[in-house]
């Protein structure tokens, strides 16, 4: 059995993403890795970082982003299925540039990964989320998040990344050009795992956070709008009050250590409520409040009207 971790990446380091670690922490259990990395600026550095890390495993192949042809975030995904395209592997294991796993849980996941590897029924595997939140001791548990996704993969040709990268489908004779379309498509059978992907997407100094989100924006709607969206928008993004949040209690995975090191921001952070009005975030929102008490009280924690691009398997 082969497994290959794969992912894409620009511009990392000058927005504040732990692309090594999230390679890293994969390092044990692949038998290599592929890097789909974009053109970086000067001054970002992100191909040295990649190489900085002592692995032979790892493969970069430099992509050039078309965002016109594929604009409202369908680039990542395109990027992602080049990575994808030159994996080897029996099973792809996909991670995202601000996603780290625990090294505890790479045993469970290779013994799956052997235990249904000729079980043709299992298209991939499904991880449960710990999403971050300002720091790396607080996490979101909401509606407003979602809560399991499609990390793992069959290697096969007509699985695809899907809409923005969030998950994969099975796509046949696809042409590359649609990534949100639906038409002709199926979601992929999938084991979940009791394993955790940590995404460290909002754990950042807030003035790089706010420059993460107008690059975002700028990635899914072009820059005249992320001027119109941002204009009124502060310089520093606003977590809001972490106490209301779940403390993560736990050990940090071992590949975030250096990362975590350089954590500077606590006194731009909020641990208790304050006088300020505050604009909200989603997930404080009251609807979302009410979905997730209702959802953790009476659904054990499944998720009600959610999104769910899987077809679940009880095996």
């Amino acid at each position: 059995m082969k497994i290959s971790g794969f992912t894409f990446t620009k511009n990392a380091n000058k927005l504040y993403y732990p692309v090594k670690a999230s390679i890293e922490c994969l390092l044990p259990l692949v038998d290599e890795f592929i890097v789909a990395l974009a053109e970086d600026e000067e001054d970002d550095g992100t191909e040295e970082e990649i190489k900085s890390i002592d692995s032979d495993k790892i493969k970069i192949i430099k992509t050039v982003w078309d965002l016109k042809r594929y604009p409202n975030g369908q680039e990542y995904a395109h990027q992602t299925d080049i990575a994808k395209e030159a994996c080897s592997g029996d099973w792809l294991f996909y991670i995202q540039s601000d996603e780290v796993v625990h090294e505890k849980y790479l045993p469970l996941i290779k013994e799956n990964c052997e235990k249904f590897l000729n079980d043709k029924e299992v298209e991939g595997f499904l991880f449960k989320y710990k999403h971050f939140w300002g720091d790396y001791d607080h996490y979101i548990q909401s509606h407003a998040w979602y809560p399991r996704e499609i990390r793992i993969i069959r290697n096969d040709p007509e699985i695809h990344s899907w809409r923005d990268a969030q998950s994969f489908r099975k796509i046949p004779n696809f042409d590359g050009k649609d990534y949100y379309q639906k038409e002709n498509t199926s979601k992929l059978n999938v084991v979940e795992l009791d394993a955790y992907i940590f995404h460290y997407g909002f754990v950042r100094p807030p003035y790089l956070m706010q420059k993460k989100r107008k690059n975002h924006n700028t990635n899914y709607l072009g820059q005249s709008s992320t001027d119109q969206s941002f204009k009124n928008e502060a310089e520093l993004f606003e977590y809001g009050d972490l106490s209301k949040l779940k403390t993560y209690k736990e050990s940090y995975p071992a590949a975030m250590s250096d990362f975590i090191k350089k954590f500077n921001w606590k006194d731009q952070l909020r641990y208790k409520k304050g006088k300020e009005k505050l604009k909200k975030q989603k997930h404080e929102k009251l609807k979302y409040r009410f979905l997730t008490l209702f959802e953790h009280t009476f659904l054990n924690g499944r998720l009600l009207f959610g999104f769910k691009n899987y077809k679940l398997l009880k095996k």
